[in-house]
């Protein structure tokens, strides 16, 4: 039996997504596995106002989203990885874990930079909660490098 049948890849298009996006892609691949890709948008922080401004920031985020989701879906062809696409607005802490459930992924492969304590808690990023909320295995990436 193969441990990983559904694979869930996170991709943002930074160095460290990337990194996860080839890693992942090549796990994909040697397991034979099924891939899906997910690009979000967080758009907490689109909440506070509803202004015109806010609207056209919002649209052209979501064009950026929906580059990123293509740009991804792309280099796992090029890879030789046949992924369906996904893409989610939302907090990726609460959204993640909601997709993962749903399409019953065996691992996560996500990407990581790393920062510094006071970068972590001033973006409120905390993978920690992410890890408390999924059922199943999660690969963090945590170099620019990608896997060779």
């Amino acid at each position: 039996m193969v441990p990983f049948e559904r694979v869930l890849l996170c991709y943002d298009g930074t160095s460290e997504g990337r990194a996860a996006l080839q890693c992942g892609g090549a796990l994909v691949q040697l397991l034979h596995a099924e891939a899906h890709l997910l690009a979000i948008l967080d758009c907490s922080y689109w909440a506070k106002g509803f202004d015109v401004l806010s609207a056209v920031s919002f649209d052209l985020s979501e064009q950026a989203m929906q580059a990123v989701l293509r740009e991804g879906i792309d280099k796992l062809r090029g890879f030789g990885v046949a992924a369906t696409g996904h893409t989610l607005f939302g907090n990726p802490i609460d959204e993640i874990p909601h997709l993962a459930k749903s399409l019953n992924v065996d691992l996560i492969v996500i990407g990581h930079h790393r920062e510094s304590v006071f970068s972590r808690w001033w973006t409120g990023e905390n993978h920690a909660l992410l890890l408390d909320r999924v059922s199943c295995d999660v690969l963090f990436e945590v170099s620019a490098t990608p896997c060779g």
